[in-house]
């Protein structure tokens, strides 16, 4: 059985396309016949809603459920609170129970730990679980970094969106120095992308080429409203406009991630080392 793979997906910042890279890259790995759970950690329940929950604050099992149970160490089924998708993808929701569950959380014992110890319950059903981060540095986001393997990081190619860039690898660093010397950055994706302006075309060219110590995808997820109409409509972009510039993107970038995947796995192999 092959080994799952955490994926953080995150950004201080907010409206960089966190939650529609969630969903379309979760869809994209699935449509390459991986297995794959998406977990919402934003109390907004933003990812949910991309995925056709109207109203995830009627749920009555969420994220917030799940991980209160497993600190209380409540006996659950695996797939307790895990909703499967028509596009093949696995969710487990949220609410904005979380918050509440996050601040009660802070005076918890190993309350870094939460995230990692229920994954570690349902990790063996998967392939990859792609977590889509809320949009600060909480003890949530905290958690999940401690139960990534690595973290993507969306952003517009803007000027501001790239500063909040540098505060989020400084945390990575600390999580991994202190907690989770495994955490890996994945790379800088690059969202809302309009090629035709010139402040993004230079923000994108001097990443690539000044010797950032990030790795940059290749891929870029252009801007288009198709984008928005998908999570408007609960769908991914290859159900609604397949077609399209973005669910072109989203595939590049799938084929990228398990590139980068395989590739890691070769180095794992010609090292010696056992996993």
């Amino acid at each position: 059985m092959s080994k799952c793979k955490v994926i953080a997906i995150a950004n201080q910042k907010g409206g960089v396309g966190k939650t529609t890279t969630a969903m379309n890259l979760g869809v994209g790995l699935s449509k390459k016949g991986k297995r794959v759970l998406l977990v919402d950690a934003d109390p907004q329940g933003s990812l949910s809603i991309s995925l056709g929950i109207k109203n995830p604050d009627n749920l009555d099992v969420t994220l917030s459920t799940v991980l209160q149970d497993n600190m209380n160490e409540t006996e659950n089924q695996a797939e307790y609170g895990i909703i499967h998708q028509s596009e093949g993808v696995d969710l487990l929701p949220a609410n904005i129970e979380l918050s509440a569950f996050e601040v009660g959380l802070i005076n918890s014992m190993s309350r870094e730990y939460v995230m990692k110890n229920y994954l570690s319950s349902i990790k063996k059903n998967y392939d990859y679980v792609l977590i889509d981060c809320m949009p600060s540095l909480g003890v949530v986001t905290i958690n999940t970094l401690v139960a990534a393997d690595s973290v993507i990081i969306p952003s517009q190619p803007s000027f501001l969106s790239t500063k909040g860039i540098n505060q989020l690898v400084r945390s990575i660093a600390r999580v991994r120095k202190q907690i989770n010397p495994n955490l890996q950055i994945d790379g800088v994706l690059f969202t809302m992308v309009d090629s035709r302006t010139i402040n993004a075309k230079s923000i994108i060219s001097s990443m690539r080429t000044s010797g950032y110590p990030i790795r940059v995808f290749e891929s870029e997820i252009p801007k288009s409203v198709k984008a928005a109409e998908s999570n408007l409509e609960g769908k991914s972009i290859f159900s609604h406009n397949k077609d399209g510039k973005v669910a072109v993107a989203y595939e590049a970038l799938t084929k990228e991630v398990l590139g980068l995947d395989e590739r890691q796995r070769d180095r794992v192999r010609t090292s010696g080392c056992v996993r």
